[in-house]
Formats: C-alpha cells, sequence, structure tokens
C-alpha cells in the first residue's frame, strides 16, 4: 500500500512538530498546497482563520481531519483529532481516514451527471437524489460497466441469475419503473436508451 500524501495546515507550532515527526509517520506529510493530489488534510483548527486556508478545505473534496482542543463539531462532516494527542493516534487516525477513503470510493460511481452511491442507495445530480432499490443499483452498475448495449437475457442472467429462457417481462418492468423515477425526480427521460440489440446508459 502506497504511503497517503497529506497536507498539513495550521499555525507554526502544529506544522514544525509534525515536519520533526516525519520519520515517524506512515504517512507522507507537505507542509504547502503545490501540485500534488492529497489523499488527507490534516488541518488546526487555527488554519481556518487564514483564509486562503479556508478557501482550500471548502473547494478540496478530499477527507478531512481537524486537529482541535475542543471537540465542537462543524458544519462539514470532518474526522477529529483530538489535541494533546500521541504519535500513534495521529497514525491511527490517518490510517482509518484512509479505508473510510477507498469505502467512499468503492461505493460511489460516476454515471454521466450523475452519482451513484452504493453505499447510500442513492443517485445524485447536483442537489437532487433518488431513492434506489438494490436491483435498482445493479442494474446501473450493469449498464455503466459495458459501453454497448445489453440484452434483455444477458441483464436476467447477470442481476436475476435467470436462465435465458426465463420471462424477460421481469427486466421491462424494473426499466420502466427506474425510468419513470429518474424521469420524475431529473426530468431526463433519456438516462435509459434502448435499441434492437439492448438497453444502455
Amino acid at each position: 500500500m502506497h504511503k497517503l500524501n497529506v497536507l498539513i495546515l495550521g499555525p507554526k507550532s502544529f506544522t514544525s512538530t509534525l515536519d520533526e515527526l516525519k520519520s515517524f509517520l506512515k504517512f507522507i506529510p507537505h507542509f504547502n498546497a503545490s501540485n500534488i493530489k492529497y489523499d488527507v488534510i490534516l488541518f488546526h483548527r487555527e488554519a481556518l482563520e487564514n483564509k486562503l486556508n479556508k478557501q482550500l478545505l471548502d473547494k478540496s473534496n478530499v477527507l478531512k481531519i481537524c486537529a482541535t482542543n475542543k471537540k465542537e463539531k462543524m458544519n462539514t462532516e470532518e474526522n477529529y483529532l483530538e489535541l494533546p494527542t500521541t504519535l500513534k493516534q495521529l497514525n491511527s487516525i490517518v490510517e482509518s481516514v484512509s479505508v473510510k477513503k477507498k469505502f467512499n470510493e468503492n461505493s460511489s460511481i460516476k454515471i454521466n451527471d450523475y452519482t451513484l452511491d452504493k453505499n447510500e442507495k442513492k443517485l445524485t445530480k447536483e442537489n437532487n437524489f433518488v431513492i434506489l432499490t438494490e436491483k435498482e443499483i445493479q442494474l446501473l452498475e450493469l449498464f455503466s460497466n459495458h459501453k454497448k448495449p445489453i440484452s434483455k437475457d444477458k441483464i436476467l442472467s447477470s442481476v436475476w441469475q435467470y436462465s435465458s429462457d426465463a420471462d424477460t417481462h421481469t427486466v421491462e418492468t424494473h426499466i420502466y419503473r427506474l425510468r419513470k423515477k429518474i424521469n420524475n425526480k431529473f426530468i431526463d427521460d433519456k438516462f435509459i436508451l434502448n435499441n434492437k440489440e439492448g438497453y444502455y446508459l
């Protein structure tokens, strides 16, 4: 597993302490926002007093860890590192955030302008979302993994594990409901298309 790139933001006392400890850290600390792609941002609460840091934190969609003396909740869903801390706790929280990051990446699929969150069972576009059933998620996953149209028989065998002589009406019904759900919420009647070869996105 590669070492995580962690951007460190905070007062001089915070950054210099981490700089001194860097040979004991299980991640690679970075102390300025260069062109490196960060896996995590570890910031001291005082970093929010700096306008540029605040903008960077607001714009960034990477997972964040807030190091703070007071455990007061913020608007965003940060992970917290309570100060003072130990080296073990510091390495541990960065590792746990890494696991969370991988889980989020595996549970989220980009489909055109939409995001399919398998964990929360919802399809999102901008600020709107619709809740999906397990079968609807499996259908969308199947479509997103194939560039070409998929036949009803193939859909049956992949999603329902039915043999090819089973009733394809099941597929038609589920796709009809899914199209209706998406069209009602997003006014998008071209999300799932079909031709003589089958269905596709």
